[in-house]
């Protein structure tokens, strides 16, 4: 990884932000979620999230405090992402002390046969030392990371995120063999940035509300 921005940062922390920014990407196979009609007969397909017996990550509010796992944090802006049909929200998350993570929530198709379920995850920066991304093997911190997908979305902000209000977000995304996700990205006409994913449970996110 913006409909208007409503907290003015001094230059200094926009450049947190946008060094920030590295931390937010996505993994995913980039079929867009589509909902086939239920057969004559049959129930209409349930939403992924209609059984949920905890909070629901896709309803967090830009202001609310979001606790993930162990960790408290402000949502401070949110990224709306779309690309050729599919639709997901990036939240870039304020630890305190300018530390800032992105947590990516997107609905996903199972495996065939299977519902849709939700997919959360957590990025972390992680320097690449002005490596860009390549249509072939990487390696990073000694592991080798091979391209899996890469293109281009568009994206509208909300909050604070040091992002234009409107743009696009070009991304490249990685996977090693134990797992691990890297994906480097940059607003078009930007820097390229990178950052590690690790997935987590929906029901590890919780929040407490602004009345």
């Amino acid at each position: 990884m913006t409909t208007a921005i409503v907290i003015v940062l001094g230059l200094a922390t926009v450049v947190v932000v946008l060094g920030a920014f590295a931390t937010n990407r996505r993994t995913r196979t980039r079929e867009p979620v589509r909902t086939p009609p239920a057969a004559p007969g049959e129930s209409p397909p349930r939403d992924p999230a209609a059984d949920l017996d905890f909070f629901d990550p896709r309803t967090i509010r830009v202001g609310d405090t979001v606790y993930v796992e162990a960790a408290r944090y402000r949502a401070v802006g949110a990224l709306h992402c779309t690309m050729q049909g599919e639709k997901w929200t990036e939240y870039l998350l304020d630890e305190g002390a300018r530390r800032y993570n992105w947590l990516s929530i997107e609905e996903r198709p199972g495996k065939e046969g299977e519902p849709l379920h939700l997919e959360v995850l957590l990025w972390t920066d992680v320097p690449t030392q002005g490596m860009v991304p390549a249509r072939h093997m990487l390696i990073v911190d000694g592991l080798e990371f091979y391209p899996i997908e890469r293109g281009t979305a568009a994206f509208r902000s909300e909050g604070t995120t040091g992002l234009p209000e409107r743009g696009l977000l070009d991304f490249a995304d990685y996977r090693a063999g134990d797992g691990r996700v890297l994906s480097f990205q940059r607003v078009q006409g930007g820097q390229w940035e990178s950052a590690y994913a690790r997935a987590l449970t929906p029901g590890s996110v919780r929040v407490d509300r602004l009345p």
